[in-house]
């Protein structure tokens, strides 16, 4: 699909935006690790409201505005081992923390970004419930810089070192639950500009700036620790912002279908103008549906629940328009709604009869609304104070459909379909001002100096590892690869062949993982202490695949070795096992015999010295 859109006619303009976790020893503002403890027990919890506040210009960021108007709740579950009082803002922050800002500039350094020699500690506003304090926050370390990917020029306008959220753990209509764990770790955000001219260059930026921010040696691993937001709009078009990608192998097909999804609506707008299109107000129409049959009407009519609807003048031919693939203007309509608190919308186009509403009812709805041929209605039922706000939602996003493509905040929905469904208003600089709790930071030479010493060089790393590994190809795949801190630990912690290293991490990490051995929760010191068995001739390099299967059920090496039986056999024992085998089969040839003895000690037996011994023992 993408080879048929011609992306420069559309008017096509992208931008990524990258947060990537550092790994230091303590979080940001406080003395807490920035390490998480996946096996910390919640001891305590705290529990907030939350409500938007003006900016530094005195306006509202409507986004904050949005969220503030959910009227949900936040219940903060808390870890004793890795949260302080700073994280759940009953403490004033501490000072920051030193290696996280000479990492965030030594990345600025390597993007030829202009340094600040002032770094102003800002409250980024977020009322979403992702921090207990309502905001987060952050600070600019570099301005105006670049990088050079596959041979184009990519701006890098700014780069910011900021705290982490809260993990969401349940999101509900009225509530949700957040773990406090990651809040405060240090995270840098690079912004590109917003001229990456296709999906396939903004997969090729994000995997350059990934490769540069591994190199550094300072960024976490595992799920989480880096994602992507994606800016992306067309010509009569709006600026959208997709959230949290993760992968970035589909983020190229996320964008393709963003870009669809707004072709898609600027059709329908088009659509809607020669319908002469309007929104309806609301109505209440719980009346039609005294007495009805409907079990969804009837469980959401109970304890003063209503039923609203509105009519959507022209919208007959628009509402069940497929603008992405599963997904029509009424499900983006219903995604606005549910924002309320409500399940969903019924819309005309629909099969009434699914829900249990009689064709008399129907009847009823469209002479109540003043339906016509060309027209669309849609309803709402839920407890009052939800479907009145989701009434509203659902008014507000079918305005937009008018209008075009709105400005909006989207997270991924299906990524299998790469899909998206709206989250929120996109914000916007009304949710920034002064932190006043914490000084500003003078970047000092000798703090730039330590920066600069340490900055990342991509193709200087890359020539390095093309020597190191002698394979151009095994080097840009260690370099890609989120495993390439935990290579160099290895590499400097053994003098194993750093080729058998890195194919190790490479080709059976990812072979394991996929038949369900948990590599990622491998004790590194542990593997560390395997290599160095296979360096010692003490395993052969089979039975170091062995080692790791144990080490990622929780074994220690050595327990593993022998437990299994790992030990390498020396040459006076295959020389026994060879003159037995020879014994048993007098007539067999070389490679028999050797398949013979491979069979049962595959493990403990190094092929190359059976090899050897065979040759020189049958002639």
């Amino acid at each position: 699909m993408a080879d048929k859109i011609d992306y420069k006619a559309l008017g096509f303009l992208c931008g990524l935006e990258i947060h990537q976790r550092l790994q230091t020893d303590h979080k940001l503002f406080c003395r807490c690790a920035s390490s998480i403890k996946e096996e910390g027990e919640h001891s305590s919890y705290v529990e907030r409201k939350q409500r938007a506040v003006a900016g530094e210009m005195g306006n509202i960021d409507q986004s904050a505005r949005f969220e503030e108007k959910k009227g949900r709740s936040f219940i903060y579950r808390i870890s004793e081992s890795d949260t302080c009082l700073v994280e759940v803002d009953e403490e004033p922050p501490g000072e920051i923390n030193n290696e996280a800002l000479i990492i965030s500039l030594s990345i600025a350094d390597a993007m030829r970004m202009e340094p600040l020699y002032e770094i102003e500690p800002m409250r980024k506003e977020v009322v979403d419930g992702s921090n207990p304090s309502a905001f987060q926050r952050t600070m600019l370390t570099g301005l105006n810089g670049h990088i050079n990917v596959n041979g184009r020029r990519i701006g890098i306008p700014s780069i910011s070192l900021e705290e982490e959220s809260a993990g969401i753990i349940k999101a509900g209509e009225e509530s949700a639950e957040y773990d406090t764990k990651r809040i405060g770790i240090p995270l840098v955000e690079i912004d590109t500009d917003q001229y990456i001219k296709d999906p396939e260059e903004a997969k090729e930026v994000a995997l350059y700036i990934g490769r540069m921010l591994r190199i550094t040696g300072k960024v976490q691993r595992g799920i989480g620790s880096i994602r992507q937001d994606v800016n992306v709009s067309i010509a009569e078009g709006s600026r959208v912002e997709i959230k949290g990608l993760q992968e970035v192998g589909s983020l190229d097909r996320f964008i393709e279908n963003e870009v669809i999804r707004q072709v898609n609506l600027l059709r329908i707008k088009r659509l809607l103008e020669g319908q002469a299109a309007k929104v309806g107000e609301k109505k209440e129409l719980s009346g039609i549906f005294k007495g009805t049959k409907s079990k969804m009407m009837t469980s959401s009519m109970k304890d003063g629940g209503q039923v609203y609807g509105f009519k959507l003048h022209g919208f007959g031919k628009a509402l069940g328009t497929e603008v992405n693939p599963e997904r029509r203007l009424g499900t983006e309509i219903s995604d606005y709604a549910k924002m309320g608190g409500v399940k969903g919308i019924i819309h005309s186009d629909e099969e009434l009869a699914k829900y249990g509403i009689t064709e008399e009812e129907e009847k009823s709805v469209v002479a109540a609304l003043g339906v016509g041929k060309e027209d669309a209605f849609i309803l709402i039922t839920g407890k009052k104070e939800a479907a009145e706000k989701g009434i509203e939602y659902a008014r507000e996003r079918a305005t937009q459909a008018v209008l075009g493509v709105p400005a909006e905040t989207r997270a991924v929905h299906d990524t299998k379909l790469f899909t998206t469904k709206f989250l929120r208003p996109i914000p916007g600089g009304a949710r920034m001002y002064p932190e006043t709790d914490v000084l500003p930071v003078l970047v000092t030479k000798e703090l730039m100096k330590e920066a600069e010493s340490a900055s990342p060089n991509i193709e200087r790393t890359l020539e390095a590892m093309k020597k190191e590994l002698g394979s151009e190809d095994l080097a840009n795949q260690m370099i890609s690869s989120h495993r390439l801190a935990l290579y160099k630990k290895l590499s400097n912690a053994t003098k194993s062949d750093k080729r058998f290293i890195a194919n190790t991490l490479l080709q059976k990490f990812v072979e394991l993982s996929r038949n369900g051995y948990n590599v990622d929760s491998i004790n590194e010191e542990e593997l560390a202490e395997a290599f160095r068995h296979y360096e010692a001739n003490k395993i052969t390099k089979r039975a170091v695949e062995e080692v790791i299967k144990g080490l990622a059920s929780g074994k220690r090496t050595k327990e593993v070795i022998k437990e299994r039986q790992l030990s390498r056999k020396s040459k006076a024992e295959i020389s026994k096992i060879i003159d037995s085998a020879i014994k048993k089969r007098p007539k067999a040839r070389k490679d028999e015999i050797m398949s013979e003895i491979m069979s049962e000690y595959a493990n403990v037996v190094d092929g190359q010295e059976l090899k050897e011994l065979v040759e020189e023992k049958c002639g």
